[in-house]
């Protein structure tokens, strides 16, 4: 059994916090922002350019790779002085 007091401030908590909840609510914005509008398309225009750059360095700019020395290396002839 609640005693009235008890049972006076839990609702009055729970009316607090749903009028919290309701001001809260009340001051979201309503008009979509720059992100809300042109977020996902500055979003793929960017990963885009970044494929397209890396695609480019790695085909086309001649870079040699030189992941491995195996069997390009070769030792020297020995020189007796």
């Amino acid at each position: 059994m609640m005693s009235p007091l008890a049972r006076y401030t839990l609702n009055s908590l729970k009316i607090r916090s749903i009028q919290q909840i309701m001001a809260r609510q009340s001051h979201v914005k309503h008009a979509p922002d720059f992100h809300d509008k042109y977020g996902n398309a500055v979003l793929v225009t960017g990963a885009t350019f970044c494929i397209a750059t890396w695609a480019f360095l790695i085909t086309q700019m001649g870079i040699k790779w030189n992941l491995s020395p195996v069997g390009r290396v070769t030792p020297k002839e020995w020189k007796d002085e």
